[in-house]
């Protein structure tokens, strides 16, 4: 039985992450971003803004989200529904809970 090397093909696997992310990046371009988030009083986001200034709520960034109009973040099932995330790229200044409040 042949032996894996966990460490080598992780580290591939973060290289190739990087290059993509990269090519992923130039292909946002032009898409809107989101720059600012309200939370309820349990501190779940509830809804976003835009870097053109359009405030979506939750349901509708989640669509748009999933049509690729929005850039940077992704979306995930989990809890039995579907939920918006940054893009895991770690960089805590872009992480969705730490952008500004509007």
């Amino acid at each position: 039985m042949e032996r894996k090397d966990f460490e080598k093909i992780y580290n591939d696997y973060r290289e190739q992450s990087g290059h993509h992310a990269v090519s992923e990046t130039i292909n946002m371009e032009g898409k809107e971003e989101i720059v600012a988030v309200r939370k309820n009083d349990s501190g779940d986001l509830i809804a976003f803004k835009t870097n053109l200034g359009r405030e979506l709520d939750y349901i509708t960034a989640l669509d748009e989200a999933k049509s690729g109009n929005i850039a940077h973040i992704d979306v995930f099932h989990k809890y039995g529904r579907d939920i918006i995330r940054s893009e895991p790229d770690e960089r805590k200044e872009n992480n969705l809970n730490n952008l500004p409040l509007f």
